[in-house]
This record gives C-alpha cells, structure tokens and sequence, in this order.
C-alpha cells in the first residue's frame, strides 16, 4: 500500500502535532487544550518513571514520544513507516531543532521550529524506518513497548498483535492507544474488529498480558488556523505476563 504519510503537509502538521506550543496549536481560548501533547501524554500520564531498560516506540512519527521514553529508559527505539517522519526526528536528535511551517489560511503558513524536548536524552535515541507489521526479528525484546494511534493505520493489525508477546519482556509494560478510526482506506473491512475494539484486543492480548488499565485520551491535531480534528483514543496498559 502507498505510504500517505509522506507528504509535507502532513509532516507539518505532525510536527506541530508533536512539538508546537499550546499557542502555536491552539489560538482559541474556548478550544480544547485539555487535548494539547498527545505524544508526551501517553508517555507521561500511561506509565510510571521507573528506569527501564530498553523501550521500543512503536509508530512514533517526528519523534516526541520516543523522546520523552528517553527521560527515563536506557536506550530506546523509535520505528515509523514514514522515512519523512524519520529524517525530521533524527534532525531533531542530532541538531536539536528542525524548521517547518504551521499553515494559516490558503497559503499563508507561519515558520516555526521543533525542538528537542528539554530533559530529553538524544544519546539514548535511535530512530528507524519499519513496518509495525513486518518488524526485524533482531529487534529482540523490551522492557516497554509503546504504540500510539497505529493500529487501526494497518492493514492486517493483527500481524502486530501476534507479535507483542515476543517484543515485550515478562514483567514488561505495553502502551497501546487508538481512535478505533478504522477506515478501508488503511485497513480492509475483513480484519476489521468484528465488535468494539477493546473486546477485540482483550481476547488477543489476554493470554500473554494482564491489563492494568484503560481511561479515555483526548487528542486534537490543527490542521489550519480555523480547522482542528479533535478525538479521543482508547488508551490500554497491559503487564506482560
């Protein structure tokens, strides 16, 4: 399947996404801030600072969260199918900064700059372009794995299900968000949840992991200065058993 993740556009705006400031994103006071820095929250508010090892950032776009796992984890990889997405984290990580533009109005676009998240440990820090799908079997196991928003953008999810228990260590973490946006776009209809998607991963996830728990995570991405997509994600934590 073409990759639609490697267009400019949609490279701005992840990496508003990810690094903007609550008003580079948000100029409306009555908008949804509660929604604001997604990738740092699923870090921060899903899991505990306690020194890992070896953390695997599973779908990690421009990069934030791979960041943030790095405040707290000994070494840790960030894996995207999109090599644009990549190349703008590794700047980040080796420069400290990236340039880019948040559109405005028609075209009209305001230039910016992401920046390495302050406390951020580049040096425990590898990205990689692959497919969440097919991973490297040398990837080997970790002691937490986190995948936000990115199964219902596969064409077969369940080829990284099956696969979780062999990429988390026992006793390991595993961060799992979704919007449930499944669209035959990205995911033929047959590989579909065939009811609610927490009853779906439950019954593939339950045999090698123990849920710990799941809350409700907003999450809003601008696209102009007048034009936000605002959703909320199911978000899952599970032990490895």
């Amino acid at each position: 399947m073409e990759n639609p993740y490697e267009s400019t556009a949609l490279l701005n705006e992840y990496l508003l996404f990810h690094y903007g400031s609550p008003a580079e994103i948000m100029p409306w006071d009555f908008g949804p801030r509660g929604a604001l820095h997604f990738p740092a929250r699923t870090v921060a508010e899903l899991t505990d600072p306690t020194p890992r090892n070896r953390a695997l950032d599973l779908g990690c776009a421009v990069g934030r969260s791979t960041f943030e796992l790095s405040r707290f984890c000994g070494s840790v990889t960030g894996i995207d199918f999109s090599r644009s997405f990549i190349q703008a984290a590794e700047t980040i990580r080796t420069a400290g900064s990236l340039a880019y533009s948040s559109l405005e109005e028609a075209g009209r676009a305001r230039p910016l700059v992401a920046a390495l998240p302050e406390g951020a440990r580049p040096d425990r820090v590898q990205f990689e372009p692959g497919d969440a799908m097919h991973l490297r079997e040398s990837l080997g196991n970790f002691d937490l794995v986190h995948a936000a928003n990115l199964l219902c953008r596969l064409s077969t999810p369940e080829f990284l299900l099956h696969r979780l228990p062999q990429l988390v260590r026992s006793g390991g973490t595993l961060i799992l968000t979704t919007p449930c946006t499944w669209l035959e776009a990205y995911t033929p209809p047959a590989h579909w949840p065939a009811g609610s998607t927490f009853d779906w991963l439950s019954g593939v996830l339950t045999p090698h992991f123990e849920l710990l728990h799941r809350r409700d995570m907003p999450f809003v991405i601008r696209e102009h200065f007048r034009k936000f997509q605002w959703s909320v994600a199911l978000a899952t934590v599970w032990s490895r058993k």
